[in-house]
């Protein structure tokens, strides 16, 4: 399994859908987070095993909610460079890309 890091970006994403979420009922930020950890989990042991959007960059759908989390598999870890609402722009994140 490799490790997972997420850049600045993706953190940001995160932390601004958990608050929106917890804002809409009490418990369901934690939720979101538990599906996206167990994406995380996912593309840490498996970081092939989704399918390319954009050179090298893969998408993971996180189960319950509409969000990706687009990722590049690295040889040593696996970076996430967007946790991303699958309604907003994809040119947000594509900009990320190397």
């Amino acid at each position: 399994m490799l490790p997972v890091r997420l850049r600045p970006a993706a953190l940001q994403e995160l932390t601004e859908a958990w608050s929106w979420y917890e804002t809409k009922r009490e418990g369901l930020g934690d939720e979101f987070r538990a599906c996206l950890d167990a994406g995380i989990a996912e593309i840490g042991r498996s970081p092939l095993g989704c399918r390319k959007v954009r050179g090298e960059a893969r998408r993971k759908v996180v189960r319950r909610f509409p969000y990706v989390l687009i990722y590049l598999p690295e040889p040593e870890h696996v970076e996430v460079i967007a946790v991303f609402h699958t309604s907003r722009d994809p040119a947000v994140w594509q900009d990320r890309v190397r």
